[in-house]
């Protein structure tokens, strides 16, 4: 699956573990585990390269400026705008790539929404779709869903990601609900009240804890989330999405799990590999994703 719609960003070259890419007016360099080939250039050398991510040996790294820019900037992608800031550990507050999502539950839940604005011109109050995003980092597939009708629930363990989410709302003008917590308990909570969505969206770290100090290693507790969290699917849902960055976690491994614990409803399920093209003509990798989909036959 290919994010080829973008205009505000761009991936100008590879090689020697490190990937070119434009965001918007700025140029960045950073590392990246999957370009294991040489470069054609010397990448630092860019002309027009306004900063260079170089790790530290006691771990993590920091941002070499090179060229001045702004602190922060907005991007685009159709009709959302993102903002974009040079972090630790090399982030962006946005992975780009996810745009092939976000337009197939874009045109998930249109399509929704046009039924149920035909229910309630014929005086059927069919609800709007509600969907939950679990490890919801800075809210990109949350607010594309909110662009496209839908209610969002937004939870993440980081003040900063959610704090960070909201600003993205407010960008592209739509409202979101967010909620700081762990995902899992978030989730257990949900249960016990009874309530409901029509879509499921996860996006879990490899490795990570909550506010409480609570332990999440991918391997170990993928599964069981994606167990507990099927319980909060409504009678009619309309797609579970997972994500997955973890090198080792093939797409098959997501599309089982899904089938697996979906094999009752109504639907297919697919798993693919989310890639990036890049001006030299190839693809870059860039993790995978699994999707369980209503009524569908398949390959999306």
């Amino acid at each position: 699956m290919i994010a080829n719609n973008w205009k505000d960003y761009q991936i100008i070259a590879t090689g020697d573990g490190q990937k070119l890419e434009r965001w918007g007016d700025v140029v960045l360099l950073r590392p990246d585990p999957q370009v294991i080939w040489p470069s054609a250039f010397k990448l630092e050398k860019f002309d027009g390269l306004n900063a260079v991510y170089k790790r530290s040996k006691s771990g993590g790294g920091y941002w070499e400026k090179l060229k001045p820019f702004k602190d922060e900037w907005s991007i685009g992608y159709k009709d959302l705008s993102f903002l974009i800031k040079p972090m630790g550990f090399k982030h962006t507050g946005l992975f780009p790539e996810q745009a092939i999502n976000w337009d197939i539950m874009t045109d998930i839940i249109n399509a929704q929404c046009t039924r149920h604005n035909a229910q309630l011109k014929k005086g059927v109050d069919e609800k709007q779709p509600s969907v939950l995003n679990l490890f919801a980092y800075t809210g990109g597939a949350s607010v594309a869903c909110a662009k496209a009708g839908a209610r969002v629930t937004h939870v993440d363990a980081a003040k900063g990601m959610v704090d960070r989410a909201a600003q993205n709302a407010k960008l592209s003008g739509t409202n979101i609900r967010l909620i700081i917590d762990d995902c899992f308990k978030f989730v257990q909570r949900e249960i016990k009240r009874g309530n409901k969505y029509d879509a499921i969206i996860m996006d879990p770290p490899s490795f990570g804890r909550g506010p409480g100090g609570e332990m999440w290693k991918i391997e170990d507790n993928l599964f069981g989330l994606v167990l507990e969290s099927a319980k909060l699917l409504s009678d009619n849902p309309l797609f579970f999405l997972i994500n997955s960055y973890t090198t080792g976690l093939q797409p098959t491994v997501i599309k089982n799990i899904l089938q697996l614990v979906l094999k009752d409803a109504k639907g297919s399920v697919d798993g693919y590999e989310l890639t990036i093209p890049t001006d030299e003509g190839i693809y870059l990798p860039c993790g995978c994703s699994g999707m369980w989909r209503k009524n569908s036959k398949g390959v999306f």
